[in-house]
């Protein structure tokens, strides 16, 4: 549990996170926000590191359909550790603190916000989404409705991290169903980490089907290859 204090009026003193010192009225001291992992230069479509941030070959020969990732950091420590804090310990506050990063980060507008749908069964085993919590409060900040219902996983799929990259797409066609109108609407998918980006890329192909125009990744980390 997080130690607070009272600070000045209005507000209570907390600690970091991660070095356990006194980080005022945020979540990390400076210190340990600095030393998260920036991305390179990248891919503006993957987010795959790309000499001068060009486009990537893998997106030019066989484009994702996605149209575009923004990635806070690299999937490495300290920033796996806050993730795994959210996803797996229920610390919900850094929900917050991702949606506040991805906004100060300078988002381009888009029409709806879709967090990345659990199965059912998977949703009751963790109770809840740490997705739809990034979104939540992402969509609160930023005034655009975010889609709570209506884009589904309908079929619960052994999860990608224990599958050979080669296997994954494969693994997530099929998976989603999206029972929403988006003629003409540009959406965000919002989750908390891309590793190979089939499942994105599975979600984007439902939501073109269903008629967007355009869909972005807006992820909280980028697993880079070794």
């Amino acid at each position: 549990m997080t130690n607070l204090r009272r600070g000045a009026p209005g507000w209570f003193a907390q600690d970091c996170r991660l070095c356990g010192s006194e980080s005022g009225a945020e979540l990390l001291c400076a210190g340990c926000a600095a030393d998260l992992p920036v991305l390179p230069e990248h891919c503006p479509q993957c987010a795959l590191a790309t000499p001068g941030g060009a486009l990537c070959g893998h997106c030019l020969n066989r484009p994702p359909r996605f149209d575009r990732t923004l990635a806070l950091w690299r999937y490495d420590f300290p920033c796996d550790t806050l993730v795994k804090a959210l996803k797996y310990g229920a610390r919900i506050a850094l929900a917050g603190f991702f949606a506040r990063s991805l906004l100060n980060r300078g988002l381009p507008p888009v029409d709806l916000i879709v967090p990345m749908p659990l199965h059912p069964r998977r949703l009751a085993e963790r109770g809840f989404n740490q997705a739809l919590e990034i979104a939540r409060e992402l969509g609160r900040l930023a005034g655009v409705t975010v889609a709570t219902r209506g884009v589904r996983r309908v079929r619960d799929t052994v999860p990608q991290t224990e599958l050979p990259y080669d296997r994954r797409a494969t693994n997530v066609h099929g998976a989603f169903d999206c029972g929403l109108n988006l003629s003409d609407i540009s959406v965000a998918v919002v989750d908390d980490v891309m590793t190979t980006g089939a499942t994105l890329d599975e979600v984007a192909r439902v939501l073109k089907r269903a008629g967007a125009t355009r869909v972005e990744n807006w992820v909280v980390a980028r697993t880079l290859p070794s």
